[in-house]
């Protein structure tokens, strides 16, 4: 399947390697890419042709192997997106740090910039916004939990929210 990049999943995930590779070692290897993904050696070599016949790394056989800047971009983006996508898994709808990646993982191909923006923006909103906010996520964890909705907590969630929001006016009229 091609993703939003027009790369394959496959060689998205070669360019996440790769990025990770090189922020740790500076650069890498053929040998490093098959070990981090569970391949042989040799089916790299395939993958890493392909990405330098598209510019996106420097490549030749038996060397280092870099990306060159477009290939930095998008293992950035696609990196971004990942990142994101198991936080929003992992922090608000409390998937364990596993089934995080493992879903991270597959969702970061379909997500395009647009929607992985949207879901930053979403994050940032539910923490920030006066109404919602850690009271709001705890409160998620709650309902989760007992998968029912709590009349008591929700008015109290409310209350310090009010009280909150006063807080903030007052603060800022002074």
């Amino acid at each position: 399947m091609t993703s939003k990049t027009g790369l394959s999943e496959s060689l998205e995930d070669y360019l996440e390697i790769i990025l990770d590779l090189e922020k740790s070692n500076k650069v890498a290897r053929a040998k490093d890419i098959a070990e981090k993904m569970g391949v042989l050696r040799g089916s790299v070599t395939g993958a890493l042709k392909n990405l330098a016949q598209k510019g996106l790394i420097n490549y030749e056989p038996y060397s280092f192997i870099t990306l060159t800047q477009k290939g930095s971009a998008i293992a950035k983006e696609i990196t971004r997106r990942h990142n994101v996508i198991k936080a929003f898994l992992q922090n608000v709808l409390l998937l364990d740090a596993d089934r995080a990646e493992e879903n991270a993982c597959r969702m970061e191909h379909a997500m395009d910039k647009t929607a992985t923006d949207r879901l930053v923006q979403f994050i940032d909103y539910v923490y920030q916004c006066p109404r919602t906010g850690d009271d709001w996520v705890h409160a998620f964890v709650n309902y989760y939990s007992k998968g029912e909705k709590d009349q008591k907590i929700c008015k109290k969630c409310l209350e310090d929210c009010l009280a909150r929001f006063k807080e903030e006016l007052r603060i800022q009229q002074q």
